[in-house]
């Protein structure tokens, strides 16, 4: 990690002035942070909740730069908090992890309401006027509408799949109904990930598909 933070470092030195942006608390995107602000003399900006920010983003808060404005929205889903961010100058919007660069689904398993609100989120975006969205891990969605349509489509066959699982098996468990939904096929070492996927899935189920 050091050496990735001395990299960013380097790339910003000669800017006049230079903001952090979080777009949620998750390790892997906060913890270089203030590492990173003191070695540039930066403020962190980013969503209540998160540890290191030094100012609060709201839903339409604005981060002004030299290459025009970002507009906060709160697209809650990946976790609570989770923002990503407009620029309407570019027609772009950096999405943090509420999609992935490749593939068709992230992770939707961290707290109680999750899937619900990770829909709402794919309808905020999938309103937006865009041309590309830039994610935290992987490439550039040149094709937001296809990506929306393709990461949604992946959820909505998973809550599918888990109401058809509880329809078959009313009486079973978490347990029981993770052969049904994902297949025996599953690697052990995705088991628990699964275990967390599905139970939000199945309190999505249970809630009344709300969205």
């Amino acid at each position: 990690m050091e050496d990735h933070v001395r990299a960013l470092a380097s790339r910003v030195q000669s800017a006049d002035d230079v903001t952090i942006v979080l777009t949620h608390g998750h390790g892997d995107h906060v913890d270089a942070a203030p590492t990173l602000a003191e070695m540039i003399g930066a403020r962190i900006h980013g969503p209540e909740g998160v540890g290191h920010v030094d100012q609060i983003l709201r839903d339409g808060d604005t981060v002004t730069t030299d290459s025009g404005e970002l507009v906060a929205l709160h697209t809650p889903g990946h976790t609570p908090e989770h923002l990503s961010f407009a620029w309407s100058a570019r027609r772009a919007l950096f999405v943090g992890d509420l999609f992935l660069g490749e593939g068709d689904t992230t992770w939707v398993a961290e707290y109680p309401g999750c899937v619900a609100d990770y829909l709402r989120s794919l309808g905020t975006v999938r309103n937006l006027d865009l041309a590309v969205m830039y994610p935290a891990h992987g490439p550039p969605l040149l094709d937001p509408a296809e990506a929306v349509d393709r990461f949604e489509s992946h959820r909505r066959r998973r809550i599918q799949q888990a109401r058809q699982a509880m329809s078959e098996h009313p009486d079973a468990d978490i347990e029981g109904l993770l052969d049904a939904v994902y297949g025996l096929e599953l690697p052990d070492a995705l088991r628990g990930a699964a275990r967390h996927s599905l139970s939000a899935l199945v309190e999505y189920v249970h809630d009344g598909d709300i969205s």
